[in-house]
């Protein structure tokens, strides 16, 4: 009996006591909330603002390029979740159809990679608190906010689907409210602080119009901009996407919920990406935008209403929760799965009565206490080279993500697919999946080479750049640690998976 795959637990006696088992009691509106809100964050309220620069009102169509990126890799992702759900997702996916170092790998990078994205959300929790109330200390707030959210945490998969409900319930009715009343502010034809009359014209006929800084340029000073650059800033601003496969294994109807989710994905960007933007970019001159403050503040700050700063305030404060309340989870999920793989100590794949791995989320509570500390004491070190590694560890998991569904399905065409299809072999198997990646021959390979190009990109970036050479480092360490962990045994299926940038580059040459 599987703790990931059991839906109702049995009755418990005194004499057979009953194992707990994760709870599948995340329902349809969870996860459709879960998915909305992973994709809406502080990134676009005002990390908007640096790719705007870059691009100029041709970042609608970064968002868009990107957009369908994304859509595809979390549907890789879908794919293997609809047909095997378990908790760790991905992790548990790289080991079962690649190999057991995968596994490791992914599991562990992923892991990390939220850790130090909880590490920077609650390090600026304390400046939205501020805005209200100054006298706080910044670390009062984020050591409240850490023991709240945790606490919330190990009541429960329920109460975590809950608040990330409510969380993105506000987070939806910001964007929405911003959209509308840009809407309205073109249509009635309010005047607006810069002297320019709102209209979607201003897209082309604004300092440069559509596309001022081309597909890449470089200024005087030495930056590189343009529509390429834009996209390394674009990519990185979906990062918690792919949450949706990670909920598979407590979702109470996977084989539906799952892919209702992933397919709105398309539509969510649309509307509170390029529909958000556009509607900005319609009202206040895209190069105005510079970043001083959020872009949602200045349109409606350009027609006169001052209260939007205060509003947004509370709408980041509460997206910030969300994150390390989703990244708590993922973690506590994946140290779960790493435990069951038998890549982690085996006390993290412990449950309590309530279906919780305490251990992963005591554990990971802990460690982002570690690095939040770092962060105020040694805040340059933190922010050069600790999020350098959480940048390039999200382009890192999504290759691993479809390559692991190159093997998944060579596995599945083998007769060894998961559940139903086991038995089945070769076109047979495959046309049997319930929830098909589109073009699934070349689509993986295709978007492997969309984000080996964006790692190039990074390189023509000085904030980015480090986080190149950071990878490289942080694969070394990856490896090295799952070479000791792993020693001989590290490989399934007569494969090694040490060299995971060989993979990447061998999968996108086989294109």
């Amino acid at each position: 009996m599987s703790d990931a795959t059991v839906a109702k637990k049995p009755r418990e006696t005194d004499d057979v006591p009953v194992p707990p088992t994760l709870r599948k009691s995340l329902k349809n509106r969870h996860i459709q909330l879960i998915a909305l809100g992973g994709a809406i964050g502080t990134g676009l309220f005002y990390g908007s603002s640096e790719s705007i620069q870059l691009a100029g009102p041709a970042i609608l169509l970064a968002y868009l390029i990107g957009g369908l990126a994304i859509f595809l890799i979390v549907r890789a992702l879908s794919e293997m979740a609809v047909e095997d759900p378990k908790a760790g997702a991905f992790s548990y996916y790289a080991t079962q159809y690649w190999s057991k170092r995968a596994g490791f790998i992914s599991g562990w990078n992923y892991w990390f990679n939220y850790v130090l994205v909880a590490m920077v959300e609650l390090a600026v929790v304390g400046s939205f608190v501020n805005y209200w109330f100054p006298n706080i200390p910044k670390w009062v707030s984020a050591a409240v906010f850490l023991v709240a959210i945790a606490a919330l945490n190990l009541m429960g998969v329920n109460k975590f689907g809950e608040f990330e409900f409510w969380f993105a319930i506000i987070k939806i009715v910001a964007v929405l409210a911003m959209i509308f009343g840009g809407l309205y502010v073109i249509i009635a034809n309010v005047p607006t602080a810069s002297g320019i009359r709102a209209s979607f014209a201003n897209w082309f006929t604004v300092d440069g119009g559509f596309l001022p800084h081309g597909l890449m340029s470089r200024n005087a000073d030495g930056t590189w901009t343009g529509l390429l650059m834009a996209l390394v800033v674009v990519m990185f601003s979906f990062g918690g996407t792919e949450l949706i496969g990670i909920t598979a294994g407590e979702t109470e109807n996977p084989r539906t919920t799952i892919p209702k989710a992933t397919n709105g994905i398309i539509w969510r960007i649309l509307v509170f990406y390029i529909c958000a933007l556009g509607v900005i970019m319609a009202v206040v001159p895209w190069s105005t935008i510079d970043g001083n403050s959020s872009p949602f503040v200045q349109i409606f700050d350009s027609v006169g209403v001052h209260a939007a700063a205060g509003i947004l305030n509370f709408v980041c404060l509460t997206a910030v929760m969300s994150v390390y309340n989703s990244g708590l989870y993922a973690n506590s999920r994946m140290l779960y799965s790493l435990a069951k793989q038998g890549n982690a100590p085996a006390y993290l794949g412990r449950l309590n009565k309530r279906g919780v791995p305490v251990g992963g989320v005591i554990t990971s509570a802990i460690i982002i206490a570690i690095a939040v500390v770092v962060v105020f004491v040694w805040p340059d070190f933190a922010f050069n080279y600790l999020m350098s590694i959480a940048t390039i560890a999200a382009a890192i998991n999504w290759i691993m993500i479809m390559i692991t569904e190159i093997k998944f399905r060579r596995v599945v065409a083998a007769g060894d697919g998961p559940n139903d299809l086991k038995g089945l072999k070769g076109q047979e198997a495959l046309d049997k999946l319930a929830f098909k990646l589109p073009f699934a021959k070349v689509t993986p390979y295709v978007v492997i080479a969309f984000m080996l190009l964006v790692v190039v990109l990074m390189c023509f970036s000085a904030s980015y750049r480090i986080a190149v050479v950071a990878g490289v480092i942080w694969l070394a360490v990856l490896f090295v640690a799952s070479q000791l962990a792993l020693g001989k045994s590290g490989s399934r299926r007569g494969e090694d998976a040490a060299v995971i940038v060989n993979a990447a580059a061998d999968a996108a040459a086989a294109k």
